[in-house]
């Protein structure tokens, strides 16, 4: 396991803030020679801490506005169900994020899509189609503060 220190809290830091960064750059922002810098970078990356790097898509500008949390119970608690609710849920364009939860429901999504109507028609055509669900709770989100999801 890598040693998380203040450097490399640093490091992370700028990196997650734009991963875009030249090495030289980092090192100058952190306070290392290029050389010391790009050995930690290389460490946090065979251990596994930096997983990889993405570019920050602008779904708006996409015409993919409209967000919604989905909570979802299925109608039996069987690792079968789990699992064909699951690629379903893979399958499913809209879906951008699928959490198996704890407590009153079994799956937390999120949903990125162009507009009411799409979303809409994912909740009619999509889930309401899928014989595992028994019930759907949408939250939908009309703004986002702080969102650090990269």
């Amino acid at each position: 396991m890598t040693n998380i220190d203040n450097i490399n809290r640093r490091i992370l830091r700028e990196l997650k803030r734009d991963g875009r960064l030249s090495n030289a750059e980092l090192a100058d922002r952190i306070g290392l020679s290029p050389s010391a810098c790009l050995r930690r970078v290389q460490e946090l990356e065979r251990s596994g801490v930096i997983e990889g790097y993405r570019a920050m898509i602008n779904r708006q500008a996409l015409g993919a506005g409209f967000t919604a949390y989905i909570a979802v119970g299925l109608s039996e608690h069987t690792k079968a169900q789990q699992k064909a609710f699951e690629k379903l849920m893979a399958n499913a364009p809209q879906v951008r994020e699928c959490h198996n939860v704890t407590g009153a429901i079994e799956y937390l999504l999120r949903i990125e899509v162009e507009d009411l109507a799409a979303y809409k028609n994912f909740h009619t055509e999509v889930l309401g189609m899928a014989p595992q669900v028994s019930a759907i709770t949408s939250y939908i989100v009309m703004e986002s503060p702080k969102d650090e999801r990269a």
